[in-house]
């Protein structure tokens, strides 16, 4: 196996980053992106490579997109040759905790800050192969032009004024050490003023309800807008990405002549209609001011109204709920048990946490919306083997979330999945799972700004057409970081977590015109593909060798 860094790629991270509580202590992040730098020159090794070319401004490829269509018993190989179309223009603006490039001592002793957790920022993808077979890796941010996450300010709206600084000393995230080297910076960072519907969430949260807006509905949203367009002014901006990682939410009742169409919506802010949310409001200003709106949390803010109002205006749009635990685990292990043959018939899963979220997620309502984004999650895995399961039949699936103050942040997850196999016999796995809520949730949402961008620059122009295409509005390229993935009407909901990756990974390599990854490795497996490998039967294929 080789890996590569800098030598075939230009490094597009900077200084590492400490990441503090955002998860917890900010409502909504506003993510700037300013105007035009020139942050990269694309690799060397592909430059020059047929169905690939590199101007000034874009990287354009041309790859074709093979597709298999089944009608009834015919299997039809289909193949779209296409352009891809991406702009190498990455914005960059001053940020401050992320430039520190901080130590802190813990127990165990001198720690440096890093970007575990992330995928964009801490994973590698495989290139291909070398000459001797062996794989070859480089990080996922070498791939494509990204936006440097030391690059992005942060602003927001908290319903609740403490800053930043006292904030992360109430939410016990971070080490003592930590929290006293970053408090000089957090200190005077104070959320604007938020909207609060109390009907919405728990009552438990109107003890942190100091910070709020006044008036009407469209009053409020208006406020909010205006509070977008100084955030953007100020420091010089060249777009806005605003996520929702604010309380849960219970579901709004998707009701005719309220929330059902985009001038529906619109004449419902304006009229004060009760089942308008405040992560609606918040969704609506956005897509108005142009801005892509990220939804952290499970209760549907996209009710059909404001997804119809994305689409006209052609902004971005994604969620719902960051999957960053349980879930992901559980995305996990139901796609490789129906994928090995055996039936789950019994999942259940129980987590207890302290943190505000929890307390929150403790009235009925605001743990239905959850319940719900837990529980679809095995839904296309399930449906994916009619061996197994019969049409609509699922397994049993229980969810309980319990509020335990002591446990703060560090969330217990426990679960059991009871399977048939071979001949009537029964398999249980038992999983015991301690989440920092917070700490596993903060680079998502660093994945979700720094995907959702890159979206933004890249087009796509069939064989035949003259037209340039941007994604649909519903961006469900960023599934892999959502537990109840958004995706266009009439497309399939894809929860299994390792297609979402390939998804992603097969996306960036598309746009620089390498073919999808594979897993058939067929050079390893013919006598005559080996022999040619440098070094031959004394090289590679020797490495692992089983005694007769």
């Amino acid at each position: 196996m080789t890996y590569v860094d800098k030598a075939l790629f230009e490094d597009n991270l900077g200084d590492d980053f400490v990441a503090f509580d955002c998860y917890c202590t900010a409502v909504i992040n506003i993510i700037a992106l300013p105007a035009d730098i020139l942050l990269w020159s694309i690799v060397m090794h592909v430059k020059h490579r047929e169905g690939f070319s590199d101007s000034s401004s874009y990287l354009i490829s041309n790859p074709s997109y093979d597709t298999t269509i089944v009608e009834g018993n015919v299997i039809k190989p289909q193949q779209t040759k296409m352009q891809l179309k991406t702009d190498r223009k990455v914005g960059k603006t001053g940020a401050i905790a992320n430039k520190l490039n901080l130590t802190w001592n813990t127990k165990d002793g001198t720690q440096k800050a890093n970007y575990w957790g992330s995928l964009l920022l801490s994973s590698t993808v495989k290139l291909g192969n070398d000459r001797s077979g062996n794989s070859v890796y480089t990080p996922m941010s070498n791939m494509l032009p990204l936006l440097n996450p030391n690059d992005i300010v942060w602003g927001g709206w908290d319903i609740n004024s403490l800053n930043l600084g006292e904030a992360m000393k109430r939410a016990k995230v971070l080490d003592y050490d930590l929290q006293t080297k970053l408090y000089p910076y957090m200190k005077d960072i104070v959320p604007l003023p938020s909207i609060y519907f109390p009907d919405f969430i728990a009552a438990n949260q109107g003890e942190r309800a100091d910070n709020v807006l006044t008036g009407t509905k469209q009053e409020q949203m208006e406020k909010i807008r205006q509070d977008i367009r100084d955030f953007k002014a100020k420091n010089n901006l060249d777009q806005v990405i605003l996520l929702w990682t604010a309380n849960t939410e219970r579901f709004s009742a998707v009701e005719e002549g309220v929330n059902d169409t985009a001038e529906n919506m619109l004449r419902s802010i304006e009229m004060g209609e009760a089942e308008v949310s405040a992560s609606s409001v918040f969704a609506v200003a956005s897509i108005l001011e142009g801005c892509t709106f990220i939804n952290g949390s499970p209760q549907n803010t996209f009710v059909p109204g404001v997804i119809e109002l994305a689409r006209q205006k052609k902004v971005f749009i994604a969620g719902d709920d960051f999957k960053s635990g349980q879930t992901k685990m559980k995305s996990v292990m139901v796609d490789f048990l129906v994928s090995a043959g055996i039936k789950p018939v019994s999942i259940v899963s129980y987590n207890h946490l302290g943190n505000n979220d929890g307390k929150n997620l403790s009235a009925p309502s605001q743990f239905r919306s959850k319940e719900i984004s837990k529980s679809n999650v095995v839904d296309d895995m399930v449906a994916s083997n009619r061996i197994l399961f019969e049409k609509d039949e699922h397994p049993d699936h229980i969810v309980v979330i319990k509020y335990c103050p002591y446990v703060a942040d560090s969330k217990r997850a426990m679960d059991e999945y009871t399977s048939e196999i071979f001949m009537g016999g029964k398999n249980t796995i038992v999983m015991h799972n301690t989440c920092e809520d917070s700490l596993l949730a903060t680079p998502l949402i660093y994945d979700l700004v720094i995907l959702g961008e890159l979206c933004q620059r890249v087009q796509v122009k069939r064989e035949g057409e003259s037209d340039w295409e941007s994604f649909h509005p519903v961006l469900s390229l960023l599934s892999y970081m959502l537990k109840a993935p958004l995706v266009p009407d009439g497309a399939p909901v894809v929860n299994a977590l390792f297609t979402q990756r390939c998804a992603i990974v097969n996306f960036m390599r598309a746009c620089l015109g390498l073919a999808p990854d594979n897993y058939m490795t067929l050079e390893h497996r013919f006598e005559s593909t080996l022999a040619s490998m440098k070094g031959g039967e004394n090289g590679h294929a020797n490495k692992k060798m089983r005694l007769a």
